[in-house]
């Protein structure tokens, strides 16, 4: 059975409020897999700490839809709009300020919901994965210390579950900072050759779908 691991983003992609997550719908397709038995998702608990702060920071819609009624003022006044526009525009804004406080006053039950989904291993950050992640201090990776630390638990597990028999290990990842290619597509040779030692893959998506994993890789 393949072994997929996903960091801070997958989190975030997953807890999203519900019109945001219309754009990655693929990270709760991901844990639908996982659900019906076709891989074992994996992800550091760390993620769910660091995943919180985008999520209740970065999601507020009070202050776009503030704009937009400073625009529908302006707007009516000047006649370009007229007050049926107005109006119905007031009441799309209304919804939506109202729909994302309804999800984020749900965030800590879905985080907390994830413990029980069939196919997640949330694993604990171990001595083992603290000591690698000062081993990589000492390398060159341009890394800040939360992706570090996750670099150090995908490495240390990846390895583990090889030595146990595991062999389709897979790390998706839409950070580009843990991700072992450039913005050109140009590898990273250092990054690249610690998942390859690892015998991690690295998709850029949640569809496990690229880049492709070339036949035969690492055999």
């Amino acid at each position: 059975m393949p072994h997929v691991f996903v960091e801070t983003n997958w989190v975030v992609a997953y807890a999203a409020p519900a019109h945001h997550r219309l754009q990655i719908p693929a990270a709760a397709e991901l844990l639908d897999r996982a659900a019906a038995g076709e891989l074992t998702l994996h992800l550091p608990s760390i993620c769910i700490s660091e995943a919180r702060r985008p999520l209740h920071y970065d999601f507020q819609v009070q202050t776009t839809a503030d704009r937009v009624r400073q625009f529908l003022q302006w707007a009516q006044d000047e006649q370009h709009i007229t007050a049926e526009e107005d109006e119905i525009t007031r009441r799309a804004l209304d919804k939506m300020e109202s729909f994302v406080k309804r999800d984020l006053g749900r965030l800590e039950d879905t985080l907390a919901g994830l413990q029980q989904k069939p196919g997640l291993n949330i694993f604990d950050i171990t001595h083992q994965i603290a000591q690698r992640c000062t081993e990589l201090s000492f390398k060159s990776l341009g890394l800040k210390p939360f992706d570090q630390m996750i670099l150090a638990a995908v490495l240390v597990r990846s390895e583990e579950l090889h030595h146990s028999g595991a062999a389709d290990l897979a790390f998706c990842s839409i950070d580009a900072d843990l991700q072992p290619w450039d913005r050109l597509r140009n590898p990273k040779a250092l990054l690249k050759a610690l998942y390859d030692n690892a015998r991690v893959w690295v998709y850029g998506d949640f569809l496990l779908q690229a880049p492709a994993k070339p036949e035969g890789w690492l055999r």
